[in-house]
């Protein structure tokens, strides 16, 4: 017999008719012997309309009462699901999150979960019945409801099959999380946005940790960060179907196979240029520090020095959040001497695949397929398994399928025949050990190495003309060249010029300076490219390191305080890296070490 938590998102519970249906597959998986915990989200748009309803009184509601008015939409759901569960003759008992006890942080409409108790739980599941959990809310430390924010529903089922399975009074391995929503899986994109979009039948955790942070809808990344921290066996499903659903499996040998296997578009992005600034140790960490306690998340970063030895740095924000962001950098940006540029019309198209490590010619096809589109790039930033591109946000559709038709998606990779999906191994009591300590601060970030490679070189190129057949012809010539690219960061300016800083092998820095060279020798434009051979790339890797905005608060603080620049800086879901001179290499991993208490 093994436990399963289920979760019911708002459209699948929208209506009687699917609490009902919703009651019969709880009751079902009972049935067949099965312990059942159900976490629901409120019905439809309640929650919308709950909002619009705080709106109706005042334009800014404090956080608080918009909690505690935002939680009843959940309580409806478990009563009313409870009740079907009963009417069809099975035994149920609902519970809001303060009676389960999910103690959250008190950061009210985006609180994150420092701890759960199994208890009640158990004792319901011990009297045979089913237990129903509203999702999205829990309690602080001073009893006040709060809500977990955007995807708090998923994010609570996780959790909760998190704790039951390493719980300390009953560990149990025999524990999945079903996430049941309206489409039938993971798909390589959204099927609604592009019909040719195909289910995949398993994801990696780390791919869709990624997919999910980009703008995939279908579940949020803190939920996909405990699956993958806590080894929480995962599958997305179709709540009006009983067709195998997707995955969400640690990292297979066959996924590397082909170089990507998704695309995302987050639509809303804002960004923000922060230019003319001296360069020097302590900048990035000053600007980020400032954004961070206002625990403001950035995304794509380029940071760089123009031909005058002044730096810039250029990053993106969720467009709500520009507002603040612009509040937070105008001090610094003056007593700096800077100045602050911004553009809220933006979307973010991104390329998600764990073949990328070792696949040449990713980025050369992405950018082609933007330049046959005819579609303008002004920021690119990747990782070790994600390409993002910003574009305009009239362009955001047209990018995503561009990219998707480029990669040939809809002919979606598989595993081999026969593969089982959930190979999910129990943890040896000493991981076993471990996972019980952080159940005490279950969405505490966990630092889980600091890794050093020397084995890189930099190359950047200054005053190019911006545009996706640019980056196209640099990265079409290095991958001919059989090179594989690892890091790319790219930003356009005011004059619509723009700076490429990108990582290569050292031992091919040679050839790939020469074919950038080559490739830009046609431009009418004073081009120049360098080489910089003596760089480190330091890396702080874990889940969540982007979502966790201490993290590179501490790391850019860590290495401010040791005086070491950064020529560029990288952030994904799962590391935080940066070049810096290598002869501080060693020093700067020390450090980073000493701060994140990393062995």
């Amino acid at each position: 017999m093994a436990l399963i938590v289920q979760k019911f998102g708002g459209t699948s519970v929208a209506n009687s008719e699917r609490l009902m249906a919703a009651a019969r597959r709880a009751i079902r998986a009972q049935q067949a012997g099965h312990e059942v915990v159900v976490v629901v989200s409120a019905r439809g748009d309640t929650t919308d309309e709950l909002i619009s309803l705080a709106r109706e009184i005042t334009d800014a509601p404090p956080a608080r009462e918009l909690d505690m008015l935002m939680a009843t939409g959940e309580q409806i759901s478990i009563a009313l699901l409870a009740m079907a569960i009963h009417t069809l003759g099975g035994q149920a008992e609902s519970l809001t999150g303060a009676q389960v006890g999910i103690v959250t942080d008190s950061a009210h409409t985006k609180a994150r979960i420092r701890s759960i108790s199994t208890a009640r739980i158990r004792r319901a599941l011990a009297r045979g019945h089913i237990a129903i959990v509203a999702g999205f809310q829990g309690v602080d430390e001073e009893e006040n409801i709060t809500t977990l924010g955007r995807g708090g529903s998923d994010t609570t089922a996780v959790a909760l099959a998190a704790v039951l399975r390493h719980d300390p009074a009953e560990p149990r391995d025999d524990i999945e999380c079903d996430i049941f929503t309206d489409v039938d899986g993971v798909y390589t994109t959204d099927p609604r946005l592009v019909p040719e979009a195909q289910k995949m039948t398993q994801v990696s955790c780390e791919e869709m940790l990624e997919l999910a942070s980009l703008g995939a809808g279908v579940m949020h990344s803190r939920a996909i960060e405990f699956a993958q921290k806590f080894g929480v066996p995962l599958q997305v499903r179709n709540s009006f179907s009983d067709v195998e659903g997707t995955w969400i499996v640690p990292e297979q040998p066959w996924m590397a196979s082909v170089p990507a296997r998704g695309v995302a578009l987050e639509r809303d992005e804002a960004r923000v240029r922060v230019s003319g600034l001296p360069d020097h140790p302590g900048l990035v960490d000053r600007m980020f520090s400032a954004l961070a306690s206002r625990n403001l998340v950035v995304d794509m970063i380029a940071a760089g020095v123009d031909a005058g030895g002044l730096a810039e740095i250029g990053f993106t924000v969720i467009k709500g959040d520009l507002p603040a962001t612009l509040v937070a950098l105008g001090p610094i940006a003056r007593v700096l001497g800077g100045t602050v540029s911004h553009s809220d019309d933006h979307s973010k198209i991104s390329l998600v695949g764990v073949g990328m490590r070792t696949h040449t010619g990713v980025a050369q096809a992405m950018f082609e397929a933007l330049a046959s589109a005819s579609i303008g790039v002004h920021m690119v930033s990747t990782s070790d398994i994600k390409i993002s591109a910003l574009v305009a946000k009239a362009d955001g559709l047209a990018a995503l399928r561009a990219v998707h038709r480029a990669f040939a998606l809809e002919a979606v990779a598989e595993p081999p025949m026969g593969q089982t999906p959930l190979t999910l191994a129990a943890p040896s009591p000493e991981s076993r050990r471990d996972l019980t300590q952080w159940l005490s601060a279950l969405e505490d970030i966990l630092v889980a190495d600091v890794q050093i490679d020397e084995t890189q070189a930099r190359l950047a190129a200054f005053d190019l003309p911006a545009g996706p057949a640019t980056l196209a012809r640099v990265f079409g010539a290095v991958a001919l060249a059989g090179i594989v690219v690892d890091l790319i960061v790219f930003n356009v300016n005011d004059l619509e010029r723009a700076e490429l800083s990108f990582t290569v092998p050292r031992g091919d820095a040679d050839r790939a300076l020469e074919q950038t060279r080559a490739a830009l020798a046609s431009l009418e434009c004073n081009v120049s490219v360098l080489v910089d051979r003596e760089i480190a790339m330091v890396s702080v890797l874990g889940v969540g390191m982007r979502t966790h905005t201490d993290v590179a608060k501490r790391m850019f603080a860590c290495l401010a305080e040791l005086g070491i620049n950064m020529t560029l800086i990288s952030t994904s879901e799962t590391r935080i890296s940066v070049a810096v001179p290598r002869d501080r290499g060693a020093a700067a991993a020390a450090a980073l070490r000493a701060t994140f208490g990393v062995v």
